[in-house]
């Protein structure tokens, strides 16, 4: 298994992850059709200028798995008072048929030592229900937020 970083040429891939996983997900397909194209426009220029980074996990040549990062602006918080960062965790998708394998793991690492070059101290992520038991694993736990749609 090789991981490597994505780069400006995996816009599609990565796309074509992000509704995967929303569809496994249960979302409404017509959301999803909606979000395709918008979302296509918001990953585009963030691949080219390096603000939306991640890495994708091959085997065989075939593209299995990735997992989008990134670092956002927050204010300094009681779980990183000394920063006004955090990092981000976002698209993680693994085809089907490589589920199972310890492979979402492996961006997982990855990605937490991105986080630490990049010397930030505290991660979020949204996690769907199928993945939550891998994330607790691997030492995330469950926070206070909440969320509601004002559309």
């Amino acid at each position: 298994m090789e991981i490597r970083n994505v780069d400006p040429g995996d816009l599609d891939l990565i796309c074509r992850h992000r509704e995967f996983m929303f569809r496994e997900a249960g979302r409404d397909e017509s959301a999803l059709a909606a979000m395709g194209p918008n979302f296509r426009r918001w990953l585009e220029p963030r691949l080219l200028d390096g603000s939306y980074f991640g890495f994708l996990a091959i085997d065989n040549d075939a593209v299995v798995a990735g997992i989008g990062l990134m670092e956002i602006d927050w204010p300094p918080h009681p779980s990183h008072p000394h920063q006004d960062k955090r990092g981000y965790v976002l698209n993680v998708f693994v085809e089907p048929g490589h589920r199972r394998r310890g492979i979402a793991d492996l961006l997982m690492k990855a990605a937490d030592a991105e986080f630490k070059k990049r010397e930030l101290t505290y991660a979020i992520l949204h996690s769907t229900t199928m993945a939550r038991p891998l994330y607790e694993n691997i030492g995330w736990t469950s926070t206070t937020e909440m969320a509601k749609s004002l559309a």
